[in-house]
C-alpha cells in the first residue's frame, strides 16, 4: 500500500538528532518557555520575514489568540463579523466563534479552492471588521485583492497558514501591512510538523505581539501578575527543539512536494480527473494535492484496490455540519460541489519516484 502520508518515514532521518535534542532538554531542566522556544521564535520569524513570532499550543489557539488579542487592543469587539471562506476546514470557523465573533461565509473559486475576493464586498456590512484568509491545501489566497478590500473598508486581515508553511508570492512575505497576523500549525502532518501539537503566530504588529506573548501565558507579563484574561497555550521546549531541527529543511521539502506536483500535473491524463490550478510558482507548497472527479467514491475505491491510499479534505462543508444546524439550509453551490468531488492523492517529501510512477499509471488506467 502506498501511504497517503508516511509520518514515520518523514521523521526517520531526524531520529538520532531528536534523541540528542531530548537529552539536551532533559539536561537543561527547563521545559516551558526556555531557550528552544526562544530560538525557534527567532528563526521562524526570520523565515517568515516577520518581526515577531509567538509560539503557542497549536494552530487553533494561534487563530483564537489573534482574534482575542485584537479584541483586547480595542481593534475588534465581541459580535463583530469576520469574512471566512465557506469551504475551509471547520477549525477556522470554530476559532472565530471561540473569540465571540461572527463568521460570515463566502464562496471560494472553483479553480483554486481559495476564497473568491470578488464575492467579499457584497458580504461586508457595518459589523464586518475582519477577513480570515485561508491558504487552503498550501496555495496562497489572492492576498493583493484581499488586502485592497481590507484597506478600503478598514478591516483586519488574519491569515490561516496552517497548510502553507513557506508559500511565498513574488518572493515577498505574505504579511504586507502592520494590521495583520498569520496563524501556523505544527501538527505532525503539516509541511513543518513536530511530534505533538504546536503552533505559532507571526506578525509585524508590535502591539499585537506584546499582547499575544501575554495572552498565551495566562495574560501575564510578570509571573503571578495578570493583566488580561489569558489562557495556557505555550509551545513547549521539546516540540520547539524538534522544530528547530526540521525548519532548515522546510524549503527543500516544499520543493520536493512541488516536483511531485509537477509530475502529477504533467503526467496524469484522464478526462475524468480535474487537476489543481497552479501557475508553477512558489505560491503553492502542496500540503495536499487535491483532484476532483464526479465519481469520487468509485475512484477512491479503485485506488484502494490498487493499494493507493487517499483522503478526502473534507467530506462535509462547515455549513452542513451537525454542529451548525442554523446553517444547514444555506446554499453554497461551489463549496458543496468541491466537497462532493475532491480527493487528495499521496503527497509528501518522502514519496518515491516509482510510487509516483505507479499512481500516475493507475490513474491513467481508470
Amino acid at each position: 500500500m502506498i501511504s497517503f502520508l508516511d509520518l514515520k518515514k518523514i521523521n526517520q532521518p531526524y531520529e538520532t538528532a531528536f534523541q540528542e535534542k531530548l537529552k539536551t532538554v532533559l539536561d537543561n531542566g527547563w521545559y516551558i518557555l526556555g531557550n528552544e522556544v526562544e530560538n525557534f521564535e527567532k528563526a521562524f520569524a526570520e523565515y517568515c520575514h516577520s518581526e515577531y513570532c509567538i509560539g503557542v499550543g497549536n494552530g487553533f489557539d494561534a487563530l483564537v489568540l489573534i482574534f482575542k488579542g485584537y479584541i483586547e487592543l480595542g481593534i475588534l469587539k465581541k459580535g463583530d463579523e469576520v469574512i471566512v471562506p465557506a469551504n475551509t476546514y471547520i477549525a477556522s470557523i470554530l476559532a472565530i466563534l471561540q473569540a465571540d465573533l461572527i463568521p460570515v461565509l463566502v464562496e471560494p473559486r472553483l479553480e483554486t479552492y481559495n476564497i473568491n475576493p470578488d464575492l467579499i464586498p457584497e458580504k461586508i456590512t457595518s459589523k464586518t471588521k475582519a477577513i480570515l484568509a485561508v491558504h487552503l491545501y498550501g496555495q496562497l489566497a489572492e492576498m493583493e485583492k484581499i488586502n485592497e478590500i481590507a484597506q478600503k473598508h478598514n478591516l483586519v486581515v488574519v491569515e490561516d497558514c496552517a497548510q502553507s508553511h513557506g508559500a511565498i508570492n513574488n518572493q515577498q512575505s505574505t504579511i504586507n501591512n502592520s494590521k495583520s497576523a498569520s496563524a501556523y500549525s505544527f501538527y505532525p502532518g503539516k509541511n513543518l510538523g513536530c511530534l505533538g501539537d504546536g503552533g505559532a503566530v507571526t506578525t509585524n504588529d508590535a502591539e499585537l505581539a506584546k499582547m499575544l506573548f501575554s495572552l498565551r501565558n495566562y495574560g501575564s507579563q510578570k509571573k503571578y501578575y495578570n493583566d488580561y484574561v489569558g489562557v495556557n497555550s505555550r509551545l513547549d521546549e521539546l516540540q520547539a527543539g524538534f522544530l528547530n531541527l526540521k525548519l532548515p529543511n522546510l524549503d527543500a521539502d516544499n520543493q520536493k512536494r512541488r516536483n511531485i506536483a509537477k509530475r502529477y500535473s504533467a503526467e496524469i491524463k484522464n478526462e475524468k480527473i480535474i487537476l489543481p490550478n497552479w501557475d508553477f510558482s512558489n505560491n503553492h507548497v502542496f500540503h495536499l494535492f487535491v483532484i476532483r472527479t464526479k465519481n469520487r467514491d468509485d475512484l477512491q475505491n479503485y485506488l484502494a484496490q490498487n493499494n493507493i491510499q487517499t483522503v478526502i479534505h473534507y467530506p462535509v462543508p462547515p455549513h452542513k455540519q451537525n454542529a451548525f444546524p442554523e446553517w444547514n439550509t444555506l446554499s453554497f453551490p461551489i463549496t458543496e460541489k468541491i466537497h462532493n468531488e475532491i480527493l487528495s492523492l499521496p503527497m509528501s517529501p518522502v514519496l518515491e519516484d516509482q510510487e509516483v510512477d505507479f499512481i500516475v499509471e493507475v490513474l491513467n488506467r481508470y
